[in-house]
């Protein structure tokens, strides 16, 4: 890995096929991630889920998926190891992203991580072991991301105006109702709501028509 560190790992192929059978606990497919502006490979519901996070993530300028092999011998025999994820930071750091919940770690995953992670700190990546997200956190983002592409924040004016009226914290249908007809203003609203330009406690309940909305950069609670 220290000989390899110019390799852009965030643009490369996954080092093997996202494949599902039946049977098996695992389900893959792909995700459109606006990030990268085409599809990332996932093997299961929950990198699924990681996936998203790290796709809505402001510091995160790149993803790929299982983006090479680690290959080290444990003292008995040759092992090998594709993590889930490469990341690419805004400050330009590297982070590896492997992914599974601690229910089903068994001893051969963990030396696995161990594995990766002690490669990680030897060429100064960040290594990141990801389990079970928050359920309402993942349950709000999941709904936030069915509009995240780009087209869903237009028009501008729309998301300009409503930036003005949640500049004062608001409840969300109070908002988006001074807009203009929610039918066209709650889909803008909802991608200010995944880009961060407007913000809400997302880990505190369900988004509702009642949950508290406010434009980036404002405190919660005014006087």
């Amino acid at each position: 890995m220290g000989a390899s560190w110019r390799v852009p790992f965030e643009a490369v192929e996954s080092v093997r096929p996202f494949r599902w059978d039946k049977g098996t606990p695992g389900f893959a497919g792909w995700y459109y991630s606006t990030t990268m502006r085409d599809h990332v490979g996932y093997e299961s519901w929950l990198e699924r889920d990681r996936l998203i996070l790290l796709d809505r993530d402001p510091q995160v300028r790149a993803i790929s998926s299982q983006p090479f092999w680690l290959h080290w011998h444990d003292g008995r025999r040759q092992r090998r190891h594709a993590p889930d994820y490469f990341v690419r930071l805004a400050t330009g750091q590297a982070r590896i992203c492997d992914v599974r919940a601690e229910d089903d770690m068994d001893q051969r995953t963990r030396e696995a991580f161990a594995a990766t992670e002690q490669a990680c700190e030897a060429v100064g990546w960040q290594f990141e072991w990801a389990g079970y997200p928050d359920p309402v956190l993942m349950a709000n983002v999941r709904w936030l991301a069915r509009y995240r592409r780009a087209r869903c924040g237009r028009p501008v004016t729309v998301a300009e105006r409503l930036l003005e009226v949640f500049s004062k914290p608001k409840s969300l249908w109070e908002g988006a109702e001074l807009v203009g007809d929610r039918i066209q203003v709650l889909p803008v609203l909802f991608h200010l709501l995944w880009s961060g330009n407007l913000d809400a406690d997302l880990s505190g309940g369900l988004l509702e028509t009642g949950s508290l909305v406010w434009a980036k950069g404002r405190h919660r609670w005014v006087g």
